[in-house]
């Protein structure tokens, strides 16, 4: 299982909510994201290998244990491709990529893209996207056409991969905070992950 995550560097992360919130709290509250989705994976430890793959070297996450690499050059289609044939090809029978928006994703979401027996199953997230890729089987074109950061990323994406020869599978639909209407939906979570939690009590006094 294998978080991508940005290097949490205000003005390069979150930056529709920077526009509403500031910079700094932007990059902190993605910070809190990514942490707890860590925490999260843990819960997985017995069933699957994290890694935390960030897009530059930073020392953020420092402490969370976890394997670090740098995710594969190019974009957003070819680091996909790398991470996930890389963990195929040595050996494991599945291989997940998660984004690291979603910090309130159920675990029962992940374990439901864990279960499938397709070679491709989704996570949706209700912005056109995906929280999560989980796969089986990789092809070089699975991602052939993806109009990426647009509404239609999920299902070009299971166009692609069925035009591929892979059969794809769809789980339960959530969603991504990147603006500020996601954080108005966010905060009236009943529960919020801790490090989230903090982050977003350190905005509301702030404001």
């Amino acid at each position: 299982m294998i978080l991508f995550a940005k290097a949490p560097v205000p003005g390069r992360v979150k930056t529709r909510l920077a526009a509403a919130i500031g910079a700094e709290p932007a990059a902190e509250l993605y910070g809190a994201f990514v942490a707890d989705t860590l925490a999260k994976l843990a819960g997985f430890k017995d069933l699957a290998d994290n890694e935390l793959h960030t897009d530059i070297p930073t020392d953020a996450w420092i402490d969370s244990g976890v394997t670090r690499d740098l995710q594969g050059a190019g974009g957003l289609e070819l680091k996909l491709l790398h991470a996930l044939a890389r963990a195929i090809g040595a050996g494991r029978p599945q291989a997940m990529v998660l984004g690291s928006d979603s910090p309130t994703l159920p675990p029962g979401h992940i374990q439901r893209l864990l279960d499938s027996a397709a070679d491709v199953a989704l996570g949706p997230s209700d912005d056109g996207g995906y929280y999560a890729i989980a796969c089986r089987r990789v092809h070089s074109a699975m991602f052939a056409g993806v109009e990426w950061s647009t509404p239609h990323v999920l299902e070009q994406t299971e166009r692609a991969a069925r035009a591929a020869g892979l059969s794809v599978d769809r789980g339960d639909l959530w969603y991504d905070v990147d603006g500020p209407e996601d954080l108005a939906r966010l905060v009236q979570e009943p529960v919020l992950p801790p490090c989230t939690r903090q982050a977003v009590l350190r905005i509301g006094r702030a404001s």
